[in-house]
């Protein structure tokens, strides 16, 4: 229950993965495209999955490839405060979730969710604080694994984590969660009190892959404690050509 200092709170949230900043099967690099319609958006929190760290590679061969980590040349000007997560490593690179905020940013932590094998996920936990507001809100950006096994353990971790947060706390957990069988709902929902947006306002999941033509609801906008939660309509294009996922949006009130 809010005190009588703690002001209200709506704020915009985006998830989106971007795959690396390029269009399905890696046909053309759309990272500066993907810059201007995530800032038409203009969401207060900007949940992103696959982002490139670095890449030396592309950074020799892809024209315009950003000199900066691809989560710094999205925030730009407009979300002075982010994280990164790395979750995968190789030769040329690495690259994870990440977390753009207009909110201050006072903690941050990456939590490795990997199960066994070269699938590496991870699931970045950043603690912010809203102006005027007396509670913290706790975002949460997931990439969840290929293989239901997977899934259902890496699930697990992620209520164990929301669950070691104070009962009140608000909570938002975003991201691409694979999910094509829809088991992840009921988990959420029973272990850690979990509700997600679109499912609440239309009965089920919205579909997001592949972007051009979607068949599966593989991402998701969870929350718990928040007053209020609506999605939020995006236009097919251009986001059916930036990436092979299509984004979510919604509004939060706290």
């Amino acid at each position: 229950m809010a005190t009588p200092t703690s002001l209200p709170i709506a704020f915009k949230v985006l998830t989106v993965n971007v795959h690396k900043g390029f269009t399905t099967f890696n046909r053309r690099f759309m990272l500066h495209e993907l810059r201007e319609a995530v800032r038409g958006v203009a969401a207060d929190l900007v949940f992103l999955q696959e982002v490139q760290g670095s890449h030396q590679r592309h950074a020799q061969r892809v024209a315009n490839f950003p000199q900066v980590p691809h989560y710094e040349f999205l925030a730009d000007t407009i979300w002075s405060q982010y994280a990164y997560g790395r979750n995968a490593v190789y030769d040329n690179g690495d690259h994870g979730n990440a977390l753009l905020s207009k909110f201050p940013i006072t903690h941050y932590e990456n939590h490795d969710i990997s199960i066994r094998g070269p699938e590496r996920r991870g699931m970045l936990h950043c603690v912010l604080q809203p102006p005027g507001h007396h509670l913290p809100v706790h975002a949460v950006c997931v990439h969840l694994g290929l293989q239901e096994s997977h899934r259902q353990q890496q699930l697990q971790r992620v209520c164990d984590l929301i669950n070691s947060f104070p009962a009140d706390e608000p909570v938002v957990l975003a991201g691409d969660f694979n999910d094509w069988r829809h088991r992840a709902h009921a988990v959420l929902q029973r272990e850690a009190g979990l509700e997600e947006v679109f499912v609440h306002a239309f009965g089920r999941a919205v579909r997001t892959f592949p972007a051009s033509m979607p068949l599966l609801a593989l991402d998701r906008i969870y929350v718990r404690n928040a007053a209020v939660h609506a999605p939020l309509e995006l236009p097919r294009k251009p986001w059916d050509q930036l990436s092979d996922h299509a984004p979510l949006a919604a509004e939060i009130l706290l």
